[in-house]
């Protein structure tokens, strides 16, 4: 079992003067220390683990770059690689492959940006795809929620709200603070009645997708579990109406839950 941790809190307001002031602190003790630790963190490698140990600390300290390049550039390649209704460079947890893969999914990537994508494939296969990275914080630009996973005989639990046409997989949004067993607990009772056994919560996977609703470029990460529960199932809330999907129904969903179609179906888990 798999329950992850993180709890993502909203970044506090801070005077800018504040803000310009420790920039300034933080490069001169970039300056005078990082050259001393890097070369000490060498040494350390070299005797710990060979070869194979440098390679590791290289790789983290090119991601760390890669992180901040896609803050003190996030604007210029805003300009240069992305498209309108885009994913937006700039979040401080990402790195820049990470976004570009990202756009290259959403098919907004400039001729800059695909240049650059092909340029990183030739090096490394698929690079911008593999590192998309799911467990980022959210921004304004990433919808995070949860949903549960609960499949009888080869069909999966879906639910439709009232005044929408849409189908979609039980869950919902992350309130602050909130882990996933939480959310995930506090979302069904919500909308189904029941009561979800936390101890069995088994991670399935994450899927990120196009905000159905939003305007372009707004993605939804959903983090899925499956679950044993207990109580009766029974639509309430704002729920009008619940169904058990097949394959054949991955029209009605949204854009995410077409993407957790593909992936349960290829599993062998959900049937036509």
């Amino acid at each position: 079992m798999i329950i992850k941790k993180q709890i993502y809190r909203a970044d506090k307001k801070v005077n800018p003067l504040i803000g310009i002031l420790l920039f300034f602190i933080s490069l001169l003790l970039f300056a005078l220390t990082v050259p001393f630790g890097f070369v000490y963190a060498l040494f350390y490698k070299l005797f710990k683990s060979g070869l194979t140990g440098i390679g590791e600390y290289a790789l983290k300290i090119a991601i760390s770059v890669d992180q901040l390049g896609n803050v003190t550039m996030q604007h210029l390649l805003n300009f240069l690689w992305i498209k309108e209704g885009g994913y937006y460079f700039g979040n401080r947890d990402e790195t820049i492959s990470s976004a570009i893969g990202r756009n290259k999914k959403l098919g907004t990537l400039t001729f800059f940006g695909r240049a650059i994508d092909k340029l990183l494939d030739t090096i490394d296969p698929n690079h911008s795809l593999n590192s998309i990275d799911y467990y980022i914080e959210p921004t304004e630009k990433i919808i995070d929620k949860l949903a549960w996973i609960h499949l009888v005989e080869g069909k999966i639990l879906s639910t439709r709200s009232n005044g929408k046409t849409k189908y979609y997989i039980p869950g919902g949004k992350r309130e602050l603070g909130e882990t996933d067993s939480l959310t995930l607990v506090r979302e069904i009772k919500e909308e189904l009645s029941v009561d979800i056994k936390v101890p069995s919560l088994e991670f399935i996977g994450i899927f990120e997708a196009q905000a159905d609703g939003h305007k372009p470029g707004i993605l939804v990460r959903m983090t899925c579990y499956a679950a044993q529960y207990q109580g009766e199932l029974a639509p309430d809330s704002e729920i009008e109406e619940m169904v058990w999907l097949t394959y054949n129904d991955r029209s009605m969903v949204s854009a995410v839950d077409q993407l957790i179609f593909d992936f349960l179906y290829h599993k062998g888990d959900l049937i036509k």
